[in-house]
């Protein structure tokens, strides 16, 4: 078959990147030709993202993608739940807030005592965190009905990008399903549940299919920047949906962790699974390639690690990631833990100290050192990896006998290693560029070189070296393992 070259757009929490890509009928090759920060800015106490940076971003990727020879397609992946806001014009209102913004504390207990959230979880099928989309416009009601007022359309980060490439305005399914105002059913939108809450639907945009194209690039953008006019395909955009459409595996049953700033811990299935055990465990129900389902829970990953660092440099500490690690192996194991998903974790600021307080609070010994610190936050991350793997086995009722590790987190292999001896299963590890994979294969999907997923997993395989990680201390985890799950809350 004809080559084909591909350019993907891949943002995540704090930086971005254009990959060109090309296919040969056998191997995927990538090529990062561009990479930027991505630096929201706190403005008047509100955070948020700086979206005309980023779309700058965007029209410098497609100039040097250009120069390179040029491509087939476009397709943008970002992360999910925040959107922006468009006038009657078009015109963007302001800046997009950024989720870990604080307009949401408090907002679900507003939303529960209309909607229990027993109930509000049986009608969305989604993970009740404070940042999801539904809470995020409900703070709007509550706060700047005005601004909601003068709004004429929703667009979510990846939609808003594309709208701005081809003056089309859609939502594509799997970011729209991670804002908790879909149907988990109809895969549309859950008209009912937002009148009830007075969130005005005719914001709503059209929800189209995983693989389907916006548009062409418009001819104002192929003038300014001399690109050629070619499909801008809605990838999943969402970046954990890209990520689980590069699983390298043949398997129709399997466990996955995207492995970043987030830890998306899941499996695919063909229908959404929400009932009791669903609830308790707070898995939620996103959508992926061909309708599928990202059954999975949010933890928080790697941001643990990476904001830790962030205050020892502010602390005036010099200090690697590898230096972490290192300091984390020389301390005793299994002393302490936290629980990844307090909500004193998620937000900036002195995460040791926190870690320190919630050790203090749950009567365990306190880590002290750099390295004791580190050393609780990676095997508490592994003791949460090994709780959700309990829990998708009981809820979907299914055995799984590996774990598929993806993303930059598998470039840790501290952490690769601690999964496979807590959960007591192999690991196996890659693509570290699992997203912009996926994102890639979708894009070669819906032009034609592949006929479905199987043959896009094979595909990823074949470009792929995956590392691969035995159990080989599993016994002091079994051990300590009731005592972690004594301090969830």
């Amino acid at each position: 078959m004809e080559s084909k070259r591909i350019l993907a757009y891949d943002f995540g929490a704090s930086s971005g990147r254009a990959i060109l890509a090309t296919y040969d009928g056998t191997k995927i090759k990538m090529e990062e030709i561009h990479r930027f920060s991505n630096d929201p800015v706190m403005v008047n106490g509100v955070f948020h993202w700086d979206i005309l940076r980023l779309f700058h971003e965007i029209k410098q990727g497609i100039t040097k993608a250009v120069h390179a020879g040029g491509f087939d397609a476009i397709g943008i992946d970002t992360w999910g739940v925040d959107f922006g806001l468009l006038d009657k014009k078009g015109h963007l209102m302001r800046n997009p807030v950024h989720y870990r913004d604080v307009r949401t504390n408090g907002i679900p207990e507003k939303i529960y005592e209309k909607i229990p959230a027993a109930e509000l979880y049986a009608r969305s099928g989604i993970q009740l965190v404070n940042l999801n989309t539904l809470f995020q416009m409900y703070s709007m009601v509550q706060e700047e009905p005005e601004e909601l007022a003068h709004a004429d359309k929703m667009l979510f980060i990846p939609d808003l990008f594309a709208y701005w490439l081809t003056g089309v305005q859609k939502a594509e399914y799997s970011i729209a399903s991670t804002s908790q105002m879909l149907d988990p059913y109809t895969r549309d939108w859950n008209y009912s549940l937002l009148e009830e809450l007075g969130i005005p639907t005719r914001l709503l945009p059209p929800v189209m299919d995983t693989g389907e194209t916006y548009g062409m690039v418009s001819d104002a953008i192929c003038e300014e920047l001399g690109c050629p006019k070619v499909p801008v395909i809605a990838v999943a955009t969402h970046d954990t949906a890209s990520a689980v459409a590069s699983v390298p595996t043949q398997e129709d049953d399997f466990i996955y962790i995207s492995c970043g700033t987030w830890s998306l811990f899941g499996t695919e299935l063909h229908e959404p699974v929400v009932n009791d055990k669903s609830y308790k465990f707070n898995v939620t129900n996103e959508g992926g390639v061909n309708h599928t389902i990202r059954f999975l829970k949010n933890i928080i990953g790697l941001w643990l690690i990476q904001e830790s660092r962030r205050q020892w440099i502010r602390e005036g500490q010099q200090v690697t990631f590898a230096d972490l690690e290192r300091d984390a192996l020389a301390c005793e194991p299994l002393r302490c833990f936290i629980d990844p998903d307090d909500a004193r974790f998620g937000v900036p600021g002195n995460l040791p100290k926190r870690v320190q307080e919630f050790c203090a609070e749950t009567g365990q010994y306190v880590p002290q050192t750099r390295g004791e610190i580190m050393r609780c936050i990676y095997e508490s991350l592994a003791m949460k990896y090994r709780y959700s793997f309990k829990a998708m086995g009981e809820v979907t009722g299914k055995n799984y006998g590996v774990i598929h590790m993806i993303g930059g987190g598998t470039k840790d292999r501290l952490l690769c290693q601690m999964t496979a001896d807590s959960c007591n299963v192999p690991v196996i590890a890659g693509p570290i560029e699992a997203t912009a994979m996926g994102n890639i294969a979708v894009q070669l999907m819906a032009l034609g070189a592949f006929k479905d997923m199987k043959e896009v997993r094979r595909a990823v395989a074949a470009s792929e070296d995956p590392k691969h990680y035995a159990p080989a201390n599993a016994a002091p985890y079994d051990e300590a393992y009731d005592r972690f799950v004594k301090i969830l809350k």
